[in-house]
């Protein structure tokens, strides 16, 4: 073969390369939609990584009951004893279920419902929103990390960024569902007040504040940032050899999660992996990175997963919360003495979305490279 049919061999296999690419880039929601029965190999995770390996045959569901806090009895004469088993919580699991929160069922119905219709739009009108910047103000996006996953997991998602709903961001977001904006902006600004009272007993908790959060640094909570992310898990025709989310752990303060009645999520509990019992009208809440420095380890931040499913697809809504995009997360000085020293370097967004986009991002890798004592 001479060296001018190398050259174009070559660049025809590229371009048939970056054709398979972009098919992948335009999401789990369109691959369906052309009638797979099979996963292409770059959702085929390594044996290893699959959610069943090691159980041979065997599927064991062990579904896990995670703590549940009653939010209207942490705001009564028994905040003492919540406050006790929030702590515990939050050192023991890193999760819990809130139930009684006061959120309507009718803003939690909606916005799931928004949310199931706009993943069931035509591509042509999804596509709009997407982006690969890891800062748009709205971004339609796939699999874990489009960018750097070797592998794609078996997830569409719709991130919605609401730390400034006074100004014109929300007109920003999809148009489509008519009622889409409205859910979105009713439904993040009762999980931002809900948010607020929950890191103020949480803070509390770890005897940083009072029940009246008379501290000057608690304004930095209250007005902290926070992104509406919609997942997507479409019904997979080989759920054993993928993931709807691999192992990771969420990198802010804290995560307020719908689920819809499909299960799917599991926590590492005692080392081993438990799904979480869904509980109709109720959250559940874990524990973030910068909540785990910010306690300087207290409180772990812990690796979860999702798991897809052949029969149904499956939404959930998560609302990440954390302090502002410009602000330092560090460990509390007053966690901090002789006895319990510094364990983790000072951080910030722009260090973690740096640390982002240049590597595949994996399990808890993000809060190891912010350890001081290993």
């Amino acid at each position: 073969m001479s060296p001018a049919m190398n050259i174009l061999a070559v660049e025809e296999t590229k371009e048939k390369e970056e054709q398979i690419e972009s098919r992948y880039q335009k999401g789990v929601g369109h691959l369906c939609e052309s009638g797979i029965t099979s996963i292409p190999r770059k959702y085929v995770l390594p044996v290893s990584d699959r959610p069943f390996f090691g159980k041979k045959e065997e599927k064991i569901d062990q579904n896990l009951n995670l703590p549940i806090i009653d939010f209207a009895q942490l705001q009564g004469s028994n905040r003492s004893q919540v406050l006790k088993s929030l702590a515990n919580a939050c050192e023991d699991y890193g999760f819990f279920q809130l139930v009684n929160h006061g959120i309507h069922s009718d803003i939690i119905q909606h916005i799931i419902e928004v949310g199931k219709l706009f993943f069931k739009l035509p591509f042509e009108e999804r596509a709009k929103y997407m982006s690969t910047d890891m800062q748009a103000p709205v971004r339609l996006g796939t699999s874990f990390n489009q960018n750097k996953d070797g592998v794609f997991c078996w997830r569409d998602f719709l991130k919605l960024s609401c730390h400034s709903l006074s100004t014109d961001i929300p007109s920003l977001w999809p148009s489509s569902p008519v009622d889409l904006r409205e859910a979105a902006s009713n439904y993040s600004k009762q999980a931002m007040f809900l948010y607020q009272l929950l890191i103020g007993a949480i803070l509390e908790s770890l005897g940083i504040v009072n029940e009246n959060n008379d501290n000057n640094n608690f304004k930095e909570f209250e007005d902290g940032s926070q992104l509406l992310v919609l997942n997507c898990y479409p019904s997979c025709p080989e759920p054993d050899l993928t993931l709807g989310m691999p192992p990771h752990s969420d990198y802010g303060l804290l995560t307020l999660l719908l689920q819809d009645e499909v299960k799917g999520l599991q926590i590492q509990h005692q080392e081993k992996w438990l799904t979480v019992e869904p509980i109709p009208n109720s959250f559940v809440v874990n524990v973030g990175d910068h909540l785990e420095i910010f306690s300087n380890g207290r409180y772990k931040s812990v690796l979860h997963r999702v798991l897809v499913n052949s029969s149904k697809s499956r939404i959930s809504v998560a609302s990440l919360h954390s302090l502002p995009y410009s602000s330092k997360i560090q460990p509390s000085p007053n966690l901090i003495n002789e006895s319990n020293p510094k364990l983790y370097k000072d951080t910030d967004f722009a260090t973690f979305l740096e640390y982002l986009s240049s590597c595949e991002h994996k399990s808890k890798s993000f809060l190891e490279s912010r350890k001081l004592i290993n």
